[in-house]
């Protein structure tokens, strides 16, 4: 087969270990023609705020960007749902030339009235960007008129990447911390940071920690509340999973309140017990705490490990490709694939900094491809060149996957079944394994299979 070529624009972003210094670019534009897998400003604020259960979340612009965004998180909520509605002002020409103004106000005074939110969060998309709407004073207005918080998430779609999108949605965040009551908050207590309860991982995560005699104050922003979110500002620790959507709030809050964080994982089985220990160790005034930690890993994982064995039978010398949002969910999909036996070919992020892209040099094994902000054609060629058994990624990773007659396992916004934690990890590998072992792929073309011709009997 004929090597398939990767566009000369986009060699700097892509390294493979073992044949070069290290050397890769990365936090820049997408290349334009490139068809990136990577999301726009707006969806990046939208994935991380949506969540929030008791709140109005309207965009204002389009309808096409509300029905592309509508339940992208596919949070889970133990409450409200009012997230899983998906309000737009559904802009349209007139309102391009005359400006939309007016009507965001109608709308967000309509929607309080009948909703009765705790808060509402507005999304600029690339249409109020370019014809100049104030949403910031409309928001206010509002805010007076209804009494509830009203907040501008500026994330027009154009004016920089998906991580643009987290900081506009840390921002609006922080704008409500720090307006609740703190009084009845334990010494030994945390806010859950860059945890969206896609398949209930945030339940998980917090009766962990709860066991261990730790409070959660909020998780932002899984099966979140505003309330919740308004008096984070009196626990002690922050515990960030999603680093690339929600570090950038953890500092903002160590420096407004002196709110120490720490970055973890919850995937797989050393970083979900690094993440536990961690948190214990942040509190030694209280050595229960660690020894009850420690007694609920030793369980926790001799629960799992005999399933975990029987899986690594079938599984011993596979080949992964990995193509996540954040890099340091890369990390730890790498040490729990080494668990079961297999060998990661491809390791790639859409929102990676220096730093992690170091971190995964270091990781990843000689002939590992590390890459930024991969398209389908990269994808396709690394599958294809080195032999993956599986791929690692979200819904857009699907069909290329599929397509070239490979394993797939979705770890993004669209799978209905819990990774993260313990149970998470036998979930993971029972996925991998069903995957990866599946009968069908031998009718594949590119694996070499010559099927039988079939002599179809007339009834």
């Amino acid at each position: 087969m004929t090597s398939i070529p990767i566009l000369k624009e986009r060699e700097s972003q892509i390294w493979q270990k073992g044949e070069t210094p290290f050397s890769i670019t990365c936090d820049k534009h997408s290349l334009a023609g490139a068809i990136s897998q990577r999301a726009c400003v707006f969806c990046g604020s939208r994935v991380v705020l949506y969540p929030i259960a008791d709140a109005v979340h309207l965009v204002h612009g389009p309808i096409g960007c509300a029905a592309y965004t509508w339940d992208i998180r596919g949070a889970l909520s133990s409450g409200p749902e009012l997230h899983r509605l998906s309000f737009s002002t559904d802009l349209q020409e007139r309102d391009v030339i005359f400006g939309g103004e007016k009507k965001l106000a109608a709308v967000l005074g309509e929607l309080i009235d009948r909703h009765r939110p705790k808060a509402a969060f507005v999304y600029s998309t690339c249409i109020v960007g370019i014809i100049g709407d104030d949403v910031a004073a409309v928001c206010r207005k509002v805010e007076r008129e209804k009494g509830i918080p009203v907040l501008p998430v500026h994330s027009e779609g154009f004016k920089g990447t998906k991580k643009d999108g987290y900081k506009a949605a840390c921002d609006a965040l922080f704008r409500i911390i720090g307006t609740g009551p703190i009084n009845d908050i334990s010494p030994q207590s945390i806010n859950i940071l860059g945890e969206f309860n896609i398949g209930g991982e945030a339940w998980i995560i917090r009766k962990y920690y709860e066991r261990m005699g730790v409070q959660v104050v909020s998780v932002m922003t899984g099966d979140g509340r505003v309330d919740e979110i308004r008096r984070a500002h009196g626990a002690a620790l922050n515990v960030v999973q999603c680093s690339g959507s929600m570090t950038q709030l953890a500092q903002m809050m160590e420096e407004k309140y002196g709110i120490p964080h720490i970055r973890v994982s919850y995937f797989g089985i050393e970083d979900m017990s690094k993440a536990l220990y961690d948190v214990a160790e942040r509190f030694p005034d209280n050595p229960e705490i660690m020894a009850r930690t420690r007694e609920m890993v030793r369980e926790e994982i001799a629960a799992i490990r005999p399933e975990l064995a029987e899986f690594r039978k079938d599984l011993e010398g596979k080949k992964a490709a990995i193509y996540v949002g954040g890099a340091f969910k890369a990390f730890s999909l790498i040490k729990a694939l080494r668990h079961l036996g297999m060998r990661v070919i491809l390791a790639g992020s859409q929102t990676g900094n220096d730093e992690d892209y170091e971190m995964l040099r270091d990781l990843c094994d000689d002939g590992t491809v590390i890459v930024d902000d991969a398209n389908p054609l990269e994808l396709s060629k690394y599958i294809i060149e080195k032999d993956a058994d599986l791929v690692i990624g979200g819904v857009k990773e699907r069909p290329i996957a599929y397509k070239m007659g490979v394993g797939f396992c979705d770890h993004n916004h669209e799978r209905k079944i819990p990774l993260a934690g313990y149970v998470g990890m036998r979930n993971f590998a029972e996925e991998v394994h069903r995957s990866v072992s599946s009968p069908v792929w031998r009718f594949a073309p590119r694996r070499g299979a010559k099927l039988e011709k079939t002599e179809v009997t007339p009834c």
